[in-house]
């Protein structure tokens, strides 16, 4: 399944609908975890959303899709919460009730791409604020429908997105079925928040670490080695570019079995070798991990992403891996502790993240193939450069944002095709 971008998405024309929920007001107070206030601290914003987009093979009728969404969102407590901001600025988290709502039609002006009318319409309702801030979204065609379920990122991760739309896919076949759809009650978000706060805090060696990859980095979060221009937030550029086939991925894995490391130890292996070659220095980077650490966490959804660091002044695989086992661990500890003596995320810009998301290995799945399902990012502005890599069962993709100046052309368009030569050579 790939990952695109709403720029890139490739929409049918037809009437561009939305569900509106009933909601009520606010509930009991929820724990917020680090990332998402640090994630909704930032306001209200166009793209701050993540979506998933599928088509149906068939004509489904609006309430048989109202009824299944609905059965979703009572399944996962994210989905049924809601951030407010206090007269200080600081957001919090509530419970809220969600009940039937109704369709509402979203025009689609002359002239105007398909796209751009939904990028519109979830940049208005999944903001950090928005009550609630996700959207079932229906494109309606004579061969069946289009669906795109979006969401503020604060509930959701891709990983959640599977779940979402497997659920999704269930209820909507319970509801065509003449039976009641009731997905089971999971664990929610909130609860995982809680638990990641209840443990013990890291120790010493784990924040002497976070702190030496800060200080090598100028004293903020690893930031891309080459220039990028005006240090400032820049419209961005998105590029998604095929990497490894489903043969050229086996070879890959069979050189990593050789190595004795794993396909992404010897990836980032290739980063250090070309960071090292083009920059002279050694790979730093934000290297977001999740954070599903027990069973019970794989079929909730919300926003079980956290962020580690990962740093490799070797090219060897060996070392590689090494890197990646300490980044797994240095990120398996409450981030609110470890960043604390720097008052919390001590950003700057030109910050670097790689991001590896190999779906072969998640216990979700849905037939990608056969719903056409794609992940969509937002359109937003950016300072720094993210990387992702997506690996499923037809190969490697990647996709990278970084902002849309000469220098960043250059430097992170040589970067990468550096980077890909050698992931496709070797």
């Amino acid at each position: 399944m790939r990952l695109t971008h709403v720029a890139h998405l490739r929409l049918p024309f037809g009437p561009l609908l939305s569900y509106e929920v009933a909601v009520s007001e606010l509930g009991r107070p929820l724990p917020v975890s680090f990332d998402q206030r640090r994630h909704v601290g930032a306001g209200d914003r166009d793209g701050s959303w993540m979506a998933m987009a599928f088509r149906l093979s068939e004509p489904v009728s609006r309430e048989d899709l109202a009824a299944a969404w609905l059965a979703v969102i009572a399944a996962h407590g994210t989905l049924r919460s809601a951030f407010v901001e206090d007269d200080d600025g600081r957001a919090h988290l509530h419970e809220v009730e969600i009940g039937a709502g109704a369709w509402v039609e979203h025009p689609v002006g002359p002239g105007q791409a398909m796209n751009d009318a939904l990028r519109e319409l979830l940049d208005g309702a999944c903001t950090p604020y928005a009550r609630p801030s996700h959207r079932l979204c229906l494109i309606e065609t004579a061969a069946g429908p289009t669906l795109v379920v979006g969401a503020d990122h604060s509930h959701v991760d891709m990983w959640s997105m599977l779940v979402i739309a497997r659920d999704f896919l269930a209820a909507l076949d319970d509801q065509r079925s003449g039976r009641t759809p009731t997905p089971a009650r999971v664990p929610s978000f909130a609860e995982h928040t809680q638990a990641l706060m209840d443990r013990p805090k890291a120790p010493e060696e784990v924040h002497r670490r976070w702190a030496e990859v800060i200080e090598a980095s100028g004293g903020a979060m690893p930031r891309f080695p080459l220039p990028l221009g005006e240090p400032t937030m820049q419209p961005e550029r998105v590029e998604v570019r095929g990497v490894l086939d489903i043969d050229g991925l086996a070879s890959f894995t069979a050189r990593a079995h050789e190595a004795g490391v794993s396909t992404l130890a010897l990836t980032v292996s290739l980063m250090t070798d070309v960071t090292r070659e083009l920059a002279g220095t050694a790979l730093r980077t934000v290297f977001p991990v999740h954070s599903r650490y027990e069973p019970q966490w794989h079929d909730s959804v919300g926003w079980f992403i956290t962020n580690s660091v990962l740093e490799c002044a070797d090219a060897s695989p060996r070392s590689a891996a090494e890197s990646v086992k300490e980044a797994v661990r240095l990120g398996s500890w409450p981030l609110s502790d470890v960043l604390a003596p720097w008052g919390g995320w001590p950003e700057a810009p030109g910050v670097f993240a790689v991001s590896w998301l190999d779906l072969r290995r998640l216990p979700v799945r849905i037939d990608a193939g056969g719903l056409e399902a794609m992940y969509v990012s937002a359109m937003m502005h950016t300072d720094g450069v993210m990387l992702w890599f997506i690996i499923d069962d037809v190969g490697v993709h990647l996709r990278c944002r970084y902002p849309d100046t000469l220098e960043a052309r250059a430097n992170v368009g040589a970067w990468l095709d550096a980077l890909v030569g050698r992931m496709s050579s070797r």
